[in-house]
């Protein structure tokens, strides 16, 4: 029995809970993507599927029809996005109705980026939500939605702390916030350091890793800049004179991040967020060495 066995294995006490957080598409060809990874991950019987949101009516247009035709079409419970960004208080209720009527009974609430971009400074519409704390009681006091917001294990880029960052965490907390999904991360040191402050703060609701596979690492790592995630030089190394070696970049790029979950699993964590950017096979091999079946397969037999 090899040793990813042997790990995944651990596992079985305690099953595997998965989420997987998709984009809008923009173009015919970005939505058959979308679809065709959506149809195959769904057989892995997600806890949700997210859909993520920007400011600004196109972005929020696409967010809606997404998230509609996952409702209809699809036994997938959806979980849509949904910002303080450009918008007054009764714009984004408008937008919250919307969900509830089209079936929607999960939103993932977040401040948003600033509308210059990462990096800039974030001004609040003046007649709109200040904090993702507002946010959050807003959604609830709309309707009886699940509510999950964001965590940072190596804080908010923004943040003057992390203790200031868990503070911010403790009042979406107190609002009402039901589940905090983390930002990647690839040091498994930083989620567990995180989950001890957060727990000595009295805050119990399950804070699930957020996983990234990495398609492509010098994208991620200008992400992960720009997000406050850091990139061990040991990640850096794993792709090293890979940037025209497709296959080979896939093959690591797998190796890395189940490493990633199953070192997780073995510590203890069973439930897994995953950032697919619209693509499914990464994440479909992860979950597949997580122990996850298509369950489709199991019914027909």
């Amino acid at each position: 029995m090899s040793p990813l066995t042997l790990r995944a294995s651990r596992q079985t006490s305690c099953p595997i809970k998965v989420s997987f957080e998709f984009f809008p598409p923009k173009t015919p060809e970005m939505e058959a993507t979308l679809w065709s990874s959506i149809q195959r991950l769904a057989p892995l019987n997600p806890q949700f599927v997210s859909v993520t949101y920007g400011a600004g009516g196109s972005t929020r247009e696409r967010t809606h029809a997404t998230v509609s035709r996952l409702v209809q079409e699809t036994r997938l419970k959806p979980a849509a996005h949904l910002t303080c960004v450009a918008a007054t208080k009764e714009e984004v209720d408008s937008v919250i109705r919307s969900y509830w009527d089209a079936g929607v009974r999960h939103v993932v609430a977040l401040r948003g980026d600033p509308v210059a971009g990462i990096g800039t400074a974030y001004v609040p519409h003046p007649g709109g939500y200040q904090r993702t704390c507002d946010l959050v009681a807003g959604i609830k006091a709309i309707g009886d939605f699940e509510v999950s917001v964001s965590a940072y294990p190596e804080k908010h880029p923004e943040a003057p702390s992390l203790d200031a960052d868990i503070d911010v965490l403790k009042a979406k907390v107190d609002c009402g916030a039901d589940r905090a999904i983390t930002q990647f991360f690839f040091d498994n040191d930083h989620y567990f350091r995180f989950l001890d402050r957060v727990r000595a703060r009295g805050i119990d609701i399950p804070i699930v890793p957020g996983i990234v596979p990495v398609q492509n690492f010098k994208q991620t790592a200008n992400f992960a800049a720009k997000t406050g995630a850091s990139v061990p030089d040991w990640l850096a190394a794993r792709f090293e004179g890979l940037d025209n070696d497709v296959e080979t970049r896939r093959l690591v790029a797998a190796a890395v991040a189940a490493e990633q979950v199953l070192d997780l699993v073995d510590r203890g964590v069973n439930e897994f967020h995953f950032y697919t950017m619209n693509r499914a096979d990464l994440v479909y091999a992860i979950c597949h060495l997580l122990g996850l079946r298509d369950q489709s397969v199991k019914a027909a037999a």
